[in-house]
């Protein structure tokens, strides 16, 4: 990236943020900064939101660094939508993700495009690497800390101009260590765990606020259909979950199906969990598709070590995806994300077996 040209930075107030953005403003580059703001519908403006753009505007006067701020609130309702529609369907959505694809590198990308920067930058924990003069996602340097998953919603088209200069760091204890030494004021600031709309990161209770009409008492029944409990509304339970079922049982049971249709949670052992392949829809590829191996490693949420699988295309939109070994709950509503070498090939979205 040449030092001549204009980089938007998108600080939340995080030390990541703004050790990406000091990182790029002593390289010699022509840094902005802008700060989201989103309040969610019928919730006033969280206290934590005010925390940091206070912390925003302090690291924008240290840095020197023109600040901007836009509201995209609409925004962030549209993706509220998403989350209440995918849990009613029976699906476990991934906020982040989506949030991502649309918003950050979508409305965000375009704003930076409005000031006339070449570049937006975050401080997420992936690379952008040049492969043959082609721009790809890669993985981060720091394994634990790596954010390619969430990021592979990234148009290919868009690759070009996204950078992401804390893919680099050996580790969050680094970017801590690089903020203390720039004299950052957020150097030990905590990281923020929760879903940024849903207030102490309770969704059952966001949603049964929300979607009241969610909160309907239904059956929990083994794999035969013997009722053994009742739920307090389908969007309380995801794949895989074991804790909560408030189910007596000789042997410890975990949800397998979610059926939104009969408003049913399917329960069983953790063997009825194990799943051979998986079928994903409204794929975004990093790369030509037609070029698409017929082997990767297949990521199905951000905490799963990657599996090899092969890979099937079904059409233009579905893809099939045939894991060497079956893996442990494979959630509807959860991205498929694919490597090759650390770097994206593209992924889908789960969706139930086909």
């Amino acid at each position: 990236m040449s030092a001549s040209g204009k980089v938007v930075v998108a600080l939340s107030g995080g030390v990541d943020s703004a050790v990406a953005c000091a990182e790029l403003k002593s390289a010699g580059h022509e840094v902005l900064a802008v700060f989201v703001r989103m309040t969610a519908p019928d919730q006033p403006a969280r206290s934590s939101v005010k925390g940091h753009l206070a912390d925003v505007q302090r690291i924008a006067k240290l840095l020197d660094v023109e600040l901007h701020v836009v509201d995209y609130s609409w925004d962030l309702s549209q993706i509220i939508e998403y989350f209440k529609y995918e849990y009613a369907h029976g699906r476990t959505p991934n906020p982040c993700a989506k949030c991502n694809a649309v918003l950050k590198f979508g409305r965000l990308l375009a704003f930076s495009r409005q000031l006339g920067a070449a570049w937006l930058a975050t401080g997420h924990y992936a690379r952008m690497v040049d492969v043959e003069g082609h721009w790809r996602l890669g993985r981060g340097r720091a394994v634990e800390k790596d954010q390619s998953y969430v990021l592979f919603g990234i148009r290919r088209a868009d690759l070009p101009s996204i950078r992401l200069p804390n893919g680099e760091m050996a580790s969050k204890d680094a970017v801590r260590q690089r903020a203390r030494e720039l004299d950052l004021p957020v150097h030990d600031k905590e990281d923020s765990q929760e879903i940024c709309f849903v207030p102490n990161d309770d969704y059952a209770a966001f949603l049964a606020r929300y979607q009241t009409e969610l909160n309907q008492p239904g059956p929990i029944v083994d794999m035969e259909g013997r009722v053994i409990g009742e739920h307090e509304g389908v969007f309380r339970y995801t794949i895989g979950q074991r804790r909560g079922l408030k189910v007596a049982a000789g042997e410890p049971i975990y949800v397998v199906r979610i059926d939104p249709l009969t408003n049913t949670v399917v329960t069983g052992p953790r063997e009825a969990l194990a799943a051979t392949h998986l079928v994903a829809r409204d794929l975004n590829w990093h790369i030509d598709p037609a070029q698409l191996p017929s082997r990767a490693l297949a990521q199905i949420r951000s905490t799963h070590k990657a599996a090899p699988a092969g890979l099937e295309l079904i059409g233009a939109d579905r893809l099939r995806v045939t894991f060497d070994q079956p893996q442990f709950a494979v959630t509807p509503g959860q991205a498929v994300v694919l490597y090759q070498d650390d770097l994206v090939l593209g992924g889908g979205w789960i969706r139930t077996d086909e």
